[in-house]
């Protein structure tokens, strides 16, 4: 039943689609890539909308790093690579690097994060997003997992 109601939502799309020659299995791939969350061997996540990213940590990263006290982000405008060290996370705990996921220019750090950096804990993956990425054109989330593999992932290490 969800998956007719699912198709039924999508209606529109695919008539829209047919008249642009576009299959709508092709179109679901196709908006996979460009609509997803991609997490990285580090325990960061990127969400993908199109040419943008918002880049956070994971719920698992921070459920290691325990109660996040302060939070280091890159500086707007900055442009980044994958795998650049782009802030730095402290804890009670511990301190940990913050990797970019992916390469672009940072467009937007999460200004509530300086004032209340426990947001990371108690919603990673949401309220507690670090920064906003115009995303470089070549950007490949090839070496980045999606949520099953990710989860399979962390339960392997």
């Amino acid at each position: 039943m969800a998956a007719s109601l699912a198709r039924t939502a999508l209606l529109p799309t695919y008539r829209c689609l047919s008249r642009i020659n576009v299959s709508p299995a092709r179109f679901m791939s196709f908006s996979r890539c460009l609509e997803a969350r991609w997490f990285t061997k580090e325990h960061e996540w990127v969400n993908i909308e199109g040419q943008k990213g918002t880049v956070g940590i994971s719920n698992y990263a921070q459920e290691k790093l325990g109660e996040i006290v302060y939070v280091e982000m890159p500086e707007v405008g900055a442009t980044v690579e994958s795998d650049d060290v782009v802030g730095c996370l402290e804890s009670v705990k511990a301190a940990s690097d913050v990797m970019s996921p992916c390469g672009g220019t940072v467009s937007e750090i999460n200004e509530e994060l300086k004032s209340d950096p426990s947001l990371i804990n108690s919603s990673p993956l949401d309220k507690g997003w670090l920064y906003k990425l115009d995303l470089a054109e070549d950007v490949k989330t090839d070496e980045l997992m999606d949520a099953e593999a990710y989860d399979e992932f962390c339960q392997n290490h």
